[in-house]
């Protein structure tokens, strides 16, 4: 069953160029940071650790980055070295087809990590690029992999990212395995709004700084049927459509639309 609020669908606006231009640091005075005075910590770290377990967490994650809009954080291929915990900005994760086109695998908002890719052999398999100005914060994987093995919560929290990962990839199996367009853009709308939800936003209104061909890109539509699908949500008044700015009307109508879809495995 598809679960929209651990698919990890997002947003963004789409970047002017691409390429791998270097990831600019912040201002000398502005590089040390601190998870425990941080407001994202709750999202991206194990709540409960005690002020020395803190305290050794701040010592890894030590430095944050700054990311231009529109530049590779790291590519496909490149040698994975960290994790990243995204503060601000929007990222999506992509690969480049055969044909050359860009294909969306993944987008991602404050408070979430990206560079799990890179675990499995060392290098990326994907390419990440900032939708917009974004800072993150670096988490060297050696350092993180040697302090999770003494503190317990930390590696629970690792173990739970790499599942959520997990669930991730089957909610976008199943998008792209057997739902229809409407039901792909209702599952979409759900869980972005509940993704940004828990960060303190509107439950029913949300700025989609994406383009819809990117949405396309996501959920295996063209942008032709991207665009007739929000057009008929508009239509049944679902939901409400001006340039980017998206207003959901009638919640419960876009969630009948996505479990209708959803039978019980054999």
């Amino acid at each position: 069953m598809f679960d929209v609020t651990q698919s990890a669908l997002g947003m963004g606006q789409r970047p002017d160029a691409t390429g791998d231009a270097k990831i600019l640091p912040m201002n000398s005075h502005a590089i040390k940071v601190a998870c425990s005075n941080c407001n994202l910590r709750e999202l991206c770290m194990p709540m409960g650790l005690n002020a020395d377990e803190l305290q050794r967490i701040d010592e890894v994650v030590a430095i944050r980055r700054k990311v231009k809009r529109g530049v590779r954080l790291y590519s496909n291929g490149e040698k994975f070295a960290s994790l990243y915990a995204i503060r601000t900005g929007f990222f999506k994760t992509c690969i480049t087809t055969e044909d050359g086109r860009d294909q969306v695998t993944g987008f991602q908002m404050a408070g979430e990590i990206i560079g799990l890719d890179g675990i499995v052999n060392d290098h990326h398999t994907c390419n990440a690029v900032a939708l917009e100005d974004a800072e993150v914060c670096v988490m060297p994987f050696d350092r993180i992999e040697e302090l999770s093995r003494e503190i317990t919560a930390l590696q629970r929290h690792v173990h739970k990212i790499m599942s959520r990962e997990i669930v991730r990839e089957h909610g976008v199996m199943l998008l792209l395995g057997s739902m229809r367009a409407e039901e792909r853009l209702a599952a979409f709308l759900l869980n972005l709004v509940q993704r940004l939800h828990a960060r303190g936003f509107s439950q029913s209104e949300l700025l989609l700084r994406m383009t819809r061909e990117e949405i396309g890109s996501y959920l295996g539509l063209k942008l032709e049927t991207v665009s007739r699908t929000f057009s008929k949500f508009v239509e049944d008044g679902i939901v409400e459509v001006k340039q980017r700015h998206v207003r959901i009307m009638d919640t419960s109508a876009l969630k009948l639309i996505v479990n209708n879809n959803q039978q019980p495995c054999p």
